[in-house]
């Protein structure tokens, strides 16, 4: 399975903040807003990721992440001239996932819980058909929304509806198979003139073929859009990382855990950042694993 990171668009509602950065490229707390997307694509299993963003700042995102390699990654680039849809990823990036399976998750959306992990491999080990994740919201007005029937299923899809069927947001997170880029390419732009992703959701829909899990109540699925979300993440952020003593979408540590890098290459990260608290959590990592080994 191969992922995909959207990083596109302007941030106009984080104005004056990201006039001269991406808003992908904000902290969250104690690292950039691009880590936390990642680790959910690492969390998935996917090694081959491909970071989507605007010709502006895409030089940002390769000094930032490099080749990926530091991480046990394949990274690529590419340009996203003009934000027109979400489902756009999939028309630019059809040469990248082509013949494989893929998940795309926007670069705004940050994923907690006990079980993603769990949830993230199940989605991603499914060969045909999509998945989705539903959220229960109080403003579903804002989102993509899922109608389910008694029986749980899903029966319909609406973008941003002025009279929403349901609570059931649509997160930014998609596991697709093989046909997506095929079935983007068909789309026809919507009023707003985008490329909708919930239209390409509604096909597999339409077909049999969607999958829709809820994320309960032990989840936290946060959009950091606007000036009070980005500060509402960093604090739910810190909160957990202070309270449990670890680190929430640290891309050494996932990878390090799952053996994609050596105790050397975490060693090396570590003192490379040795000056910050997130250099000496590396360390730590670390020596706690090289101690269970013993």
């Amino acid at each position: 399975m191969r992922g995909i990171v959207l990083a596109g668009g302007s941030g106009t509602r984080l104005h004056p903040m990201t006039l001269a950065a991406s808003k992908q490229l904000l902290p969250i707390y104690d690292k950039p807003m691009i880590y936390y997307p990642l680790s959910v694509l690492m969390l998935a299993g996917a090694r081959e990721v491909l970071v989507i963003s605007t010709p502006e700042d895409l030089p940002s995102f390769k000094r930032l992440l490099g080749s990926g390699a530091q991480w046990g990654l394949s990274l690529s680039y590419a340009e996203q001239p003009r934000p027109d849809g979400l489902a756009q990823a999939y028309t630019i990036g059809a040469p990248f996932v082509e013949g494989h399976n893929s998940a795309l998750v926007l670069g705004d959306n940050i994923f907690y819980g006990h079980g993603l992990t769990e949830s993230l491999r199940a989605a991603g080990a499914r060969r045909d058909g999509a998945t989705v994740f539903a959220y229960h919201v109080r403003d579903p007005e804002r989102y993509g929304v899922v109608e389910f029937d008694s029986e749980n299923r899903a029966v319909s899809l609406e973008e941003k509806p002025r009279a929403p069927k349901s609570n059931w947001a649509v997160t930014g997170l998609y596991f697709y198979d093989r046909h997506a880029p095929s079935y983007a390419a068909a789309l026809k732009p919507s009023a707003r003139g985008e490329l909708e992703i919930t239209d390409l959701n509604r096909v597999y829909l339409e077909a049999g073929g969607l999958n829709v899990e809820r994320l309960g109540r032990g989840f936290a699925w946060l959009d950091t859009g606007t000036p009070a979300s980005l500060l509402e993440a960093s604090q739910y952020v810190r909160a957990i990382e202070q309270r449990q003593g670890q680190r929430v979408a640290c891309l050494e540590e996932i990878a390090f855990l799952q053996g994609w890098i050596d105790a050397a290459a975490m060693r090396e990260a570590a003192a490379r950042l040795a000056k910050s608290g997130y250099g000496a959590y590396l360390l730590q990592v670390l020596q706690e694993a090289e101690a269970r080994c013993f």
